[in-house]
């Protein structure tokens, strides 16, 4: 039986293309998980900081990297959003250390915190793209495998289709803001 039209070439390639992005967003997670303990060493240096909101970027962290993000874990959905979740959890922690720190004038003027800082918010960037990129990738995956006749193909070779980044708070991020200009 020859395999041409089947879709059986066009899955390998873009099996290979989602490992290669997912592989690009565990860099991008990687290397704002090596950032951390710089900024929480050079905070710790303020004396009065929020020991509260140090610990909960520490425990985050250590939640996020726990986690064995091997490649398998782009075909086991129940792991995927559990992993997606930890790194949520972590950018929450992060976003609130760099709010707190606004109320620290030597925090705000230390230049090496600054410099770590910058480059916390570039990694966050770089994690954007290369999440944009894996879901372009799943995306193109997921279409082939449920469009006719290469779903058939993907039925007989097990080829499932593979989890999404989502938004955790999607009901609330859905609900148009309230605007209120009556005087309290």
């Amino acid at each position: 039986m020859p395999l041409t039209g089947c879709g059986y070439n066009d899955f390998q390639r873009l099996d290979e293309a989602t490992k290669a992005s997912w592989s690009e967003v565990l860099n991008q997670y990687q290397r704002r998980a090596d950032l951390i303990p710089n900024i929480v060493a050079t905070v710790k240096g303020e004396a009065n900081f929020e020991q509260e909101t140090l610990t909960k970027v520490v425990e985050a962290r250590a939640k996020a990297t726990s986690i064995q993000a091997t490649p398998e874990l782009i075909n086991n959905p129940e792991a995927f959003a559990k992993f997606q979740q930890a790194q949520g959890e972590l950018s929450g922690a992060l976003s609130r250390l760099l709010v707190v720190s606004e109320n620290y004038p030597n925090l705000k003027a230390n230049q090496g915190f600054q410099d770590l800082r910058i480059q916390l918010e570039g990694t966050e960037n770089r994690i954007t793209v290369a999440r944009n990129r894996y879901i372009e990738s799943v995306q193109a995956y997921n279409v082939l495998a449920r469009s006719f006749p290469t779903n058939l193909t993907a039925m007989v070779f097990s080829y499932a289709p593979k989890p999404n980044f989502t938004v955790q708070n999607e009901a609330q991020i859905s609900a148009p803001p309230t605007v209120d200009f009556g005087k309290k």
